[in-house]
């Protein structure tokens, strides 16, 4: 186990870890997209095309609140690209969401379908709302309001939501109801992540966690790293923070040390149990204080001598300023978007193993496939298949990039980018688009 000598001294909470504002994060994707591009000697005309997204959709959604006033939130749906298929990609619903994190977000998903090796496009929506602050009913009206602006847009065939940050399998229920509502015929296809009894899939709920970890798994054994008794610290404790944490010392026996959110951040370096602070979350709203816990700052949770840093949070954690103070032997980035390019580069020259997002994070889309799949068939599989052929899908994901890493001598996002944008190239020229 790898981790910081012990320090007796009272540590001082300081400003949570929060991306950078500075940092667009479409820019950030059109540079990578350009680095890629020109390593590999991509056709001008194939680069027009992949830099900018398809197609995007505003608009605008009255919702009745419950205090019977009107107001009136923004929304967007974004395709980036669907040389390779249909477009993928989840709905956000977050208070400080743009129009340029929704159009990374769809770059980044045409990227994790094609590393995947998925025939799906990468797409992408968001609302700028803040659900924690909404009822129930204020939610459906909005989710349906929603899908009622944008069906025009989206089908089975044609660009397929799912959940992301703050929306749920509920929400999911709703989206699908309105849209087989206005197709006057039952669409569960439409949408995927929905409850099991509406055409969900099984292990639909802890796929990105699960597959991001069994690329972990790889890693280790790449890197020479016993991942039972490991030291993992976990920055962001949402849907994938707790999975994450949950399942690696479930299947791997890791020690979580560290574990963060956006009201604060623990450490216990003789390791906590995922599943007591998650219920702790639940019943406070945060980790913070969590019974048997030191206080650590975001920044000292991010900078731990530890074997495994997960980063479950938003983006552009770990930029130029930081990077240099990471001392974990694997970066998994299990969100999207934590770390930027100049980071990447930081990272590198440490000899740190980066598991960079669109691979680390592809179980929650590879997974929505597998459900596709079984509505399209309207048969379904157990449990114990979809994570067997998860595991295939991810193990052969991250052996293709870590060979294509050693034979380019080039660092994991690189060559994720590689694999990735050489298939959807390939594909642009076998349509003739270039």
């Amino acid at each position: 186990m790898r981790l910081r000598g012990d320090d007796s001294q009272t540590r001082e909470t300081h400003r949570p870890v929060e991306r950078d504002a500075g940092l667009n994060p479409f820019d950030i994707v059109q540079r990578q997209c350009d680095m890629c591009a020109s390593f590999i000697d991509l056709d001008p005309n194939v680069l027009e095309i992949i830099r900018v997204p398809m197609q995007e959709v505003h608009v605008s959604i009255p919702v009745r609140m419950d205090d019977g006033s009107i107001k009136v939130f923004k929304g967007f749906r974004v395709i980036h690209n669907n040389a390779l298929g249909p477009a993928k990609g989840g709905v956000r619903f977050h208070p400080d969401e743009t129009i340029d994190t929704v159009r990374a977000l769809a770059a980044w998903m045409t990227w994790k379908c094609s590393l995947a090796g998925l025939p799906l496009g990468g797409g992408k929506g968001g609302i700028v709302c803040n659900p924690k602050e909404m009822s129930q009913g204020e939610l459906e009206r909005l989710s349906r309001g929603y899908i009622s602006k944008i069906a025009p847009f989206i089908g089975p065939d044609k660009d397929i939501p799912a959940p992301d940050v703050y929306t749920n399998p509920q929400i999911m229920a709703w989206m699908m109801d309105e849209y087989s509502k206005i197709m006057a015929k039952n669409q569960p296809g439409v949408i995927t992540g929905k409850p099991l009894l509406l055409g969900g899939s099984a292990g639909r709920g802890d796929a990105t966690a699960r597959g991001g970890l069994y690329v972990l798994r790889e890693a280790a054994r790449a890197c020479g790293i016993n991942l039972r008794g490991a030291a993992i610290a976990v920055q962001g404790y949402g849907n994938a923070g707790y999975y994450t944490a949950y399942l690696a010392h479930k299947l791997f026996g890791s020690k979580i040390v560290a574990i963060s959110d956006s009201k604060g951040a623990i450490l216990n370096k003789e390791g906590l149990d995922p599943q007591q602070v998650y219920e702790y979350k639940i019943k406070t709203g945060s980790v913070a204080n969590f019974p048997g816990s030191e206080a650590i700052s975001h920044d000292e949770l991010l900078e731990l001598e530890v074997d495994v840093l997960c980063l479950c949070a938003l983006e552009n954690v770990v930029t130029q300023h930081n990077a240099s103070n990471i001392n974990a032997a694997v970066l998994a980035e299990f969100s999207n978007g934590p770390t930027t390019p100049e980071a990447d580069e930081i990272l590198y020259e440490k000899g740190i193993h980066v598991l960079p997002d669109f691979l680390c994070n592809a179980g929650g889309v590879t997974v929505s496939y597998f459900e596709m799949v079984q509505n399209f068939n309207l048969f379904f599989w157990d449990e114990e298949e979809v994570h067997s052929r998860l595991d295939k899908k991810m193990t052969s994901a991250y052996y293709t990039v870590l060979e294509t890493s050693r034979k380019n001598k080039v660092n994991m996002r690189m060559a994720a980018y590689i694999v990735s944008v050489k298939r959807v190239a390939e594909a642009i020229k076998l349509r003739g688009w270039a």
